[in-house]
Order: structure tokens, then sequence, then C-alpha cells
């Protein structure tokens, strides 16, 4: 059965689901209508945290560019530069048991690419959500739907995945910047240049 969260709620994952070692995290998302000239490409990405909340370098930094990191634990599949049809739009796959220990918590984030430019915002996203699924399975763990708050923000923190006593939790986090990527990367302790 999976279990739907709402925004602050924090669950056990390794812990209520015994053997989830391999887990897909799926992001989706829908744009209003829009009629701006450009398409709407929106970007996941996962940082790689350290005991302090930072990221220490590009290493650290899973995006669109940089597929891979903490040792091939964390893997983006790949850019989704339209966000066209059901499902994931984009995902990231996080083998819980290979993540180095000195990373403590996982931040998986979606911001717009090229924001400013094309005149785009998180106002204009709709029905955007994050699932767990264990991917030896394929059984979604967990849902979290990030609601319509969003009015002029360009990056998003939609949630963190972390450790806690030897285990693995789930945070939902729905917390909107303004500054697209760059705001993200200095949150999180990179120079986004």
């Amino acid at each position: 059965m999976t279990i739907s969260l709402s925004k602050g709620q924090r669950i056990d994952l390794t812990k209520t689901n015994p053997g989830l070692t391999k887990a897909i995290i799926g992001l989706g998302w829908d744009t209003n209508r829009y009629n701006g000239g450009h398409d709407f490409d929106l970007d996941a990405s996962a940082f790689l945290l350290h005991e302090d909340g930072k990221a220490r370098g590009i290493q650290d930094f899973v995006f669109y560019n940089n597929l891979s990191g903490g040792n091939d634990s964390v893997q983006h599949t790949g850019d989704n530069r339209t966000g066209d049809g059901d499902g994931d739009d984009e995902q990231i796959k996080v083998d819980l048991s290979l993540v180095p220990a000195y990373i403590h918590r996982i931040g998986i984030t979606v911001t717009i690419h090229d924001a400013n430019a094309r005149g785009q915002n998180f106002g204009q996203v709709s029905n955007a959500f994050v699932r767990v699924v264990d991917e030896l399975t394929g059984r979604e763990v967990l849902h979290f739907d990030l609601g319509e708050e969003f009015s002029v923000e360009t990056a998003v923190v939609v949630c963190e995945l972390y450790r806690h006593s030897g285990e693995w939790k789930f945070q939902a986090i729905a917390s909107g910047f303004t500054g697209g990527l760059q705001a993200l990367c200095k949150n999180y302790g990179l120079d986004a240049e």
C-alpha cells in the first residue's frame, strides 16, 4: 500500500520497508496553459550533503550534466526537456546500501531551466509530485503531491532522504526559492558558476 504524505511529514523508508535498498525517486509535473514561445523544461537534481548540510563540490551534485555521484550510489536517468506524457518525468535512482557514510542527506530538487529569460515559474506548474518506488519489486512505497502553493518560485526543494539511527528516512519539504538553480546551489554550499 502506498503512503501519501503531506508537506513537513517524515517517514521511515528502510525500517518500515525491510529489504528496500534500491529506490527510484520519480518526479512528475504538468504545465498549465502557457503561451510564452518556449518549452517548459524542468530539471530534477540531487544534492549529496555532508554532516553540515552542505555539498562539497560537483561530485556531490547529480543533475543532467553530471549523471552520478556518491560512488555511483545516486544516478540521474536523464533529462526530459518537455515533461510530456504521464507518470514520472524524471527519475533519480538511489542505492541506499552504497551511499558513502559521509553523506548524511540527499536533497531532491526541481528547477526550471532558463526560467527568468523565459518568464516561467512554478505558479505555471500543476500536479507536481514525488514518489519513491522499490526498484527491485516495482512497488510504490510513498507518494507526495506538492500542491499548488507556488507562484514566483523558480526552484523547489521537493524532499530529502536522510540517515537516522542507521535507517533511511524521507522528509516531504516542498520549499520554494526564487533565483533558480543558483539559489539552490548557494543554499547547499555550492558556487553555481
